[in-house]
């Protein structure tokens, strides 16, 4: 990487532009210059190589096989049918492997090359989606419950969360000067950036909107979470939380995931002057010298949260009411299809990994192809990803309804009406081949861990055991693996931390218990825990908090005052 500092990269960039379009019009290279590897993400953007081939290039004295990660701003995740055709189309034109939802609510497109980037960029943009600040140390997707449920509520909540979404974007032309030919105007400071200034945030910057009784955004795992409190169908106001964030360095005790602390309660009028308040006081305040130490739950442990909502409400001029009880049931997704009161109905998919893709487990990629078509044609119709990675069509009248109930039994898109809850519940990062700090397999290695795991459960009769497993290739946390009841953390080529003691509505880390094992060790180490789960287990009582209760593990508290059952 660069001799430079990010900092003085994003200093000297004038504002995001850097070298990015001399670095494209290279031909010798499928490579950006250095710094320009940084700006990008800005952009939506990451350069990766195919670990696959590393060392077969390296001995044909061949440069990596770089190719680009594309990842979409979507806040909430909401798609018109239209765009997810638009989005296929992208996917197929210039991507490897389909499309991939994120646990943001994001699309990813993996595999686009060098000379085809910006074309693929503009295709994304004709969709009327963008990518800009999808990446980079700036406010990313905002996370926003996806399930329409019963509450005409969600519609306020989502239409929040989107124009926070728009107030908190980077201010530069840069994007559109890059990717869709805008000509640059003469004048002007380039970099005049009024929430984030010229260097932008210390590290990237997460929020999450849930809307109890579902915390399917896993809101403590948030930067800047609001929790939804509603009387009857009327949005009331938001619990602000703060501090949430997963990712951890192996063998560093000065990093560590952390859930979000209650800041406060605030109307629905007071979220902009809010989180526009946490967003500069982190740009002040976060810990620059350090990148690993720069994440906003760093500043609030280094100066308290007291100190931290004093900030708030200076910069803000509101005094923020004290936070109200949260009421949570499960942070996962509720699948099949459930009905609103305007009898509208909407159906959750299960999508192993958010991996749209033809293949033995379905025509996933043609089967969606199919309903966004048929209901274009009908003029109705939504798609919501969920930050769970699955996917929600939304928004469905009658007729609708048994179109696409037809369409996914054709294609094979009813897997959650045969998968375990384990497999309905599962998480995993894209980790190898492309991620350049995986450090052992997530999304490739989940179906057979699945099968391991579930072979364990069914000798002990628990084959229907909600159980919430997530795997990550490195410790960085996309897959949110901290607050899985089991989970496993990437340390090295098949050998993962073994997590437990999660709890099932998100607010409860779980904690080590067994480091650097390979696949038999932590089948090893489950048996005989499924075993006593399915002797000594109380009524409804859930993994997680069994093992918490027998004393297996003995995970660091959260906000748990604030979470009533």
């Amino acid at each position: 990487m660069s001799a430079h500092s990010v900092e003085d990269i994003k200093r000297a960039s004038a504002g995001l532009r850097g070298s990015l379009l001399e670095s494209l019009a290279d031909p010798v290279t499928g490579a950006l210059r250095e710094d320009d590897q940084i700006l990008i993400k800005y952009h939506g953007s990451y350069q990766q190589d195919d670990r696959d081939l590393r060392e077969e290039r390296r001995v044909a004295k061949l440069e990596p096989a770089y190719s680009f990660m594309i990842r979409t701003r979507t806040p909430g995740g909401v798609l018109a049918p239209s765009q997810w055709l638009d989005l296929d189309r992208v996917a197929s034109t210039y991507a490897e492997r389909g499309l991939r939802i994120t646990t943001r609510q994001a699309v990813q497109f993996h595999g686009v090359i060098k000379r085809e980037l910006k074309a693929t960029m503009k295709a994304i943009n004709a969709a009327l989606v963008d990518t800009l600040a999808a990446c980079g140390d700036v406010n990313r997707n905002v996370a926003v419950a996806a399930n329409p449920l019963v509450s005409a509520a969600h519609a306020t909540v989502y239409a929040q969360a989107a124009a926070l979404s728009e107030h908190l974007l980077p201010n530069t032309r840069a994007y559109y000067e890059i990717w869709l030919d805008e000509e640059r105007v003469a004048g002007g400071d380039p970099a005049a950036e009024p929430i984030y200034g010229s260097t932008y945030l210390p590290r990237k910057f997460k929020i999450g909107f849930a809307i109890p009784p579902l915390n399917d955004v896993d809101v403590f795992a948030q930067d800047l979470g609001f929790v939804a409190h509603l009387d009857g169908e009327v949005l009331t106001g938001y619990t602000v939380l703060v501090g949430g964030g997963m990712g951890s360095t192996h063998g560093d005790a000065e990093t560590y995931p952390r859930l979000a602390d209650p800041l406060g309660f605030i109307t629905p009028e007071q979220l902009i002057p809010v989180a526009t308040a946490v967003v500069t006081a982190q740009r002040d305040l976060g810990n620059r010298a350090v990148r690993k130490h720069a994440r906003l739950k760093y500043t609030i442990d280094r100066i308290g949260l007291d100190v931290f909502r004093s900030e708030v409400e200076a910069r803000s001029g509101i005094t923020l009411a004290p936070p109200k009880p949260l009421a949570f049931e499960h942070n996962g997704d509720r699948f099949g299809w459930v009905e609103g009161e305007d009898g509208r109905a909407h159906l959750t998919l299960r999508i192993t990994a958010g991996r749209v893709q033809d293949g033995d487990a379905g025509l996933w990629q043609t089967g969606l192809r199919a309903i966004a078509q048929a209901l274009l044609d009908a003029g109705e119709g939504e798609f919501r990803l969920t930050p769970n990675q699955n996917l929600v069509i939304a928004g469905l009248s009658p007729t609708a309804r048994a179109t696409v109930d037809a369409l996914v039994t054709t294609y094979g898109l009813d897997h959650f009406r045969r998968a375990t809850p384990l497999a309905l519940n599962a998480l995993a990062c894209v980790a190898l081949p492309t991620c350049a700090l995986a450090m052992a397999e997530a999304e490739r290695y989940l179906p057979a861990l699945l099968d391991r795991v579930e072979s364990a459960l069914d000798r002990h009769g628990l084959r229907d055991a909600d159980i919430h497993l997530r795997i990550s290739g490195c410790p960085n946390g996309c897959s949110r693996p901290f607050l899985g009841e089991i989970a496993l953390v990437g340390k090295a080529p098949g050998r993962y931390n073994l997590m437990l003691g999660a709890d099932h509505r998100g607010a409860r880390l779980n904690a080590l218990y067994r480091e650097n094992v390979d696949e038999a060790q932590i089948l090893a180490a489950l048996e005989p825990l499924i075993a006593d789960y399915a002797k000594q287990r109380r009524d409804g009582e859930r993994f997680g908090d069994f093992l918490v209760r027998r004393g297996v593990v003995a995970p660091k508290p959260g906000p748990i005052p604030l979470v009533l059952e």
